[in-house]
């Protein structure tokens, strides 16, 4: 059933706010570099690439958005190095996952590195230093690999330090780089260099300005090109004194995003929150970053005295119940706080007698400010939606007043109607339904459709309501068939509206190149709930439309053409060759203590709690950081905390009247291995079997012994062997916990909700690998590991799933479904035609208890093992490619 989203919340006025760019504060992982890390360069001057991957899965864990890879060291063969362990980072989904910066002087080692990259990545850096023609050299080795690129404002006479040599220099580097070579100016990151001020220099007194007007000048002047810098730079003449550093931060940063600064490189515990910055502090600071008196450093340097080694203290919480109604309402739309708001909607309503100006009005007025600490980011997306579950509080309270004057049509025009869905065969819609609450705010009127929604109901209902852009949602892999399906569709009934592209599985590099080539009319990939807004803003605009829609034409060709290029450099090897470096058995078989198929239902919640993993709640919340860090992050750890004790607050209640259901259904079985494939049998001694998997094996060229995997490695190759399988819900009973919160306008406890019985799916899951591992398997009987070790993976054994990274097939799941169905199945969770599962809040997989087992990424893989693969599942080739889509070189 669709669902509608009033289209009177919005953020900020008539025009929805707009970020121009993206703002992102980048949080570079450099542990993973022999330049700067000691303790690293030691690992791999030792050929300990194992501990080496530790450390950077230690950078992802601790919130590295990139990881900077160096190996410029005199002793090292750089290239080889480089080589070996990008391809081991390459086979390690939870690495893999961030973009690497390959950081090197030697340029035989980038090509290395950019060789063995399977996405985009980044290299630090370039510049005029050595002469424009070298410049050119190595701008078009990176262009060849499709990577991105740091341009540092250098050139032939040194660094430029002003702001007539900073914009000098890199217009200079911008035109040579688009003109010369037709580089995507979105691949360009321009570092004019953050330089320290307060040095008792003189001539350093304008550095700070010089930076933010170059940032300027260069993001109104050279069109698509990115701005960064080191913003701990800025500082160094404070360093010992923290409070001044932060607020120094703070600042800096505050003034430099005005002027269009998209990333920063900063210690995320060295950032005070701009507003709470105490006004004596912020005056003496900000005197020295503007350069604004001349005795301002001496003025800071005095006053930093009476602050060192204080904690800056926040201001005061105002008695706001004590304000007018219409400071109280906004209050309350800020705060998210609903225990007020029908009685001071009430006495709004009273106060001006009309319903329509309460909300032209206060609310208004209310939400405007929401959008405004939104849009400068100081304000999280967790806020935004208690902010909206107010105002449609506040909304639903009006509305008989609003029928009882026939005002449901008011004047108040929606900037547009926008249908949402979750495509055909998946179930997955928490982003979604946090894309339509956030765009909703911004007084954009949104249908949903809901989940599992057919391409013909989908375009049927944008004509019938007249939907002005089409949002798409999935979370599989094989959504993102059924996305390219839905925009060949729009193309033969002759649509026009713009579609937007959105979820987990998917990416710009696809939709450029699967999705937009379909569909004449823009085809946008949206990354998450905050760019949906200005997207749809500049789609809707008749002034921005056009130019809009040509820059994201130009960019998906771009990405396209990098794509052809980069897949024509892959350096992949025959599915037989494969199969001759595949990782050699040790003879080890684990044998059980018990086989068969099991069955668990009277699981409390009180048993999982310590199982969750909640660094992806958050992640789902749009808040970046892991947990338990994210507390007490100095930017987003206030608003982390309150959402984490309101999903406590939510598993206590489930916990004490249980609403949903955990079950779980599983086998640990005797199987024999066939080359790639594993069949299984009731018993040791059965000859037929209950079934047949079969595994996919990885078709890179490997460094020298390093072998190509596959799933089936873990199995004996000629000795009967042992395979688990199991599914688990936490999902029975949600939809109407859901359906409840949705009656009541609380988007937020909606949200809340499906987020937390993933969790709690995934804790089940972890759980019951632990009793198998303990108990039912019994290898690791005397097993002692914290929650932070179990998320770690350090158990021996692993449970991979279907349809991701080491088998990305979702098909097995029906196999793995069946053969449950045959043994014990009582679960009540299915698989729709794409192979989802219902209900969503489930997790399936295998278990493999060998020690060697770990997990990995597949790659691409070539026609040559979709053959044969589809010849051992008796499937259609054609058929085959179609899943397997998303890897097939």
């Amino acid at each position: 059933m669709s669902k509608r989203i009033p289209n009177y919340l919005r953020l900020s006025g008539l025009e929805p706010f707009t970020l121009t760019e993206e703002v992102n504060f980048v949080n570079i992982g450099e542990r993973t570099n022999v330049t700067g890390s000691k303790a690293f360069a030691k690992l791999i001057l030792n050929d300990d690439y194992v501990s080496a991957l530790e450390v950077a899965r230690q950078q992802v864990e601790n919130g590295a958005q990139i990881i900077d890879i160096n190996m410029d060291e005199g002793m090292l063969d750089g290239a080889n190095a480089m080589t070996t362990f990008l391809n081991l980072i390459a086979s390690e989904p939870d690495i893999s996952k961030v973009p690497v910066m390959i950081d090197s002087s030697k340029w035989e080692v980038i090509e290395a590195g950019l060789k063995c990259l399977q996405g985009k990545g980044i290299v630090n850096s370039i510049s005029l230093k050595d002469g424009e023609e070298e410049f050119i050299t190595r701008a078009k080795k990176v262009k060849l690999y499709g990577a991105a690129v740091v341009v540092m404002a250098f050139d032939e006479t040194g660094q430029a330090d002003s702001f007539e040599r900073k914009i000098e220099v890199c217009k200079r580097s911008f035109n040579i780089l688009t003109q010369k070579l037709k580089f995507n100016p979105h691949d360009i990151i321009f570092d004019p260099n953050i330089l320290t001020v307060a040095t008792g220099m003189d001539e350093h007194n304008n550095y700070a300005v010089d930076f933010i007007e170059a940032t300027r000048w260069i993001k109104n002047n050279l069109p698509g090109a990115k701005v960064s810098g080191g913003v701990s730079n800025i500082s160094f003449s404070f360093r010992g004194n923290n409070p001044v550093r932060e607020a120094m931060h703070s600042a800096f940063l505050y003034h430099a995003i005005q002027a269009g600064l998209d990333m920063g490189i900063v210690n995320a515990g060295m950032i005070e929150v701009y507003e709470d910055i105490p006004n004596d502090l912020l005056e003496h600071v900000e005197d020295v970053l503007l350069n604004r008196r001349n005795d301002a450093t001496e003025r800071l340097i005095t006053f930093s005295e009476s602050v060192k080694g204080k904690k800056v203290q926040k201001a005061d919480i105002q008695e706001w119940r004590k304000e007018s109604v219409e400071e109280r309402l906004k209050y309350s739309l800020v705060k998210g706080i609903t225990e007020f708001i029908d009685n001071d909607t009430k006495e709004a309503l009273e106060l001006l007698k009309e319903p329509l100006k309460v909300i032209e009005g206060p609310l208004m007025a209310g939400m405007n400010h929401v959008g405004d600490l939104f849009g400068a980011g100081k304000m999280f997306l967790p806020q935004v939606v208690k902010s909206a579950r107010v105002m449609k509080k506040s909304v639903a309270y009006l509305q008989p007043f609003l029928e009882a004057q026939k005002l449901e049509n008011t004047n108040t025009r929606p900037q547009g109607k926008i249908l949402l869905a979750t495509v055909k065969g998946d179930v997955h819609d928490i982003g979604k339904n946090i894309v339509g609450v956030v765009l909703a705010c911004n007084n954009y009127e949104i249908e949903d459709m809901g989940v599992m929604v057919p391409a013909d109901k989908i375009l049927q209902r944008a004509k019938e309501w007249g939907a002005d852009i089409i949002g798409l949602s999935g979370l599989i892999t094989p959504s993102l068939d059924e996305m390219v399906h839905v925009a060949s569709e729009m193309e033969r009934l002759g649509m026009k509206q713009p579609l937007l592209i959105g979820g987990a599985t998917t990416s710009r590099v696809h939709t450029a190149v699967k999705i937009a080539p379909n569909y004449s009319y823009p085809v946008i990939h949206v990354t998450d709930a905050s760019r949906s807004v200005p997207v749809a803003g500049k789609l809707l605009n008749e002034n921005t439309i056009n130019i809009f829609s040509k820059e994201m034409r130009d960019e998906y060709a771009t990405l396209a053409e990098n794509h052809k290029n980069r897949q024509s450099q892959k350096n992949l090897i025959t599915y037989q060759e494969a199969l001759s470096n595949k990782l050699q058995h040790d003879g080890n078989i684990i044998k059980p203590n018990k086989t068969g198929f099991f069955h668990l239902d009277n699981i409390g919640i009180d048993k999982l709690k310590d199982y969750i993993d909640w660094t992806p709640f958050f992640q789902t919340w749009e808040l970046a950081g892991k947990y338990p860090d994210i507390l007490s992050d100095n930017i987003v750890g206030t608003e982390a905390k309150k959402l984490f004790e309101d999903a406590l607050s939510m598993l206590d209640n489930w916990e004490k009247n249980p609403p949903i259901k955990l079950k779980a259904d599983f086998f640990i079985l005797p199987a024999r291995r066939c080359i790639d494939d594993a069949a299984v049998y009731r018993n040791e001694n059965d000859h037929k079997s209950l079934a047949i998997f079969h595994f996919l094996r990885q078709q890179r060229k490997m460094a020298s012994g390093i072998p190509n995997l596959s799933l089936a490695d873990f199995l004996h190759p000629k000795e009967l062997d042992y395979l688990g399988g199991f599914i688990v819900t936490a999902g029975i009973g949600l939809e109407r916990i859901v359906t409840e919160f949705e009656a009541n306008h609380d988007d937020y406890n909606s949200i809340l909700a499906k987020a937390l019985a993933d969790r709690l799916a995934e804790a089940y899951a972890e759980y019951l690998h632990k009793i198998v591992r303990t108990d039912y398997w019994g290898y690791s009987q005397n097993e002692s590991l914290t929650n932070e070790e179990l998320i770690r993976e350090k158990y021996q054994g692993i449970r991979p799933a279907p349809g991701y990274p080491a088998c990305p097939d979702h098909t097995e799941k029906s196999i793995l479904f069946d053969l449950m169905e045959n043994g014990s199945g009582t679960l009540n969770v299915s698989l729709t035609e794409s192979m989802a599962m219902l209900p969503a809040s489930s997790v399936s997989g295998w278990y493999f208890a060998h020690p060697n087992a770990k997990y990995f990424g597949l790659g691409k893989i070539q026609n040559d093992q979709v053959e044969d693969y589809s010849n051992r599942k008796n499937e259609n080739f054609d058929s085959m490619k179609k899943w397997l889509s998303p890897v097939l070189d």
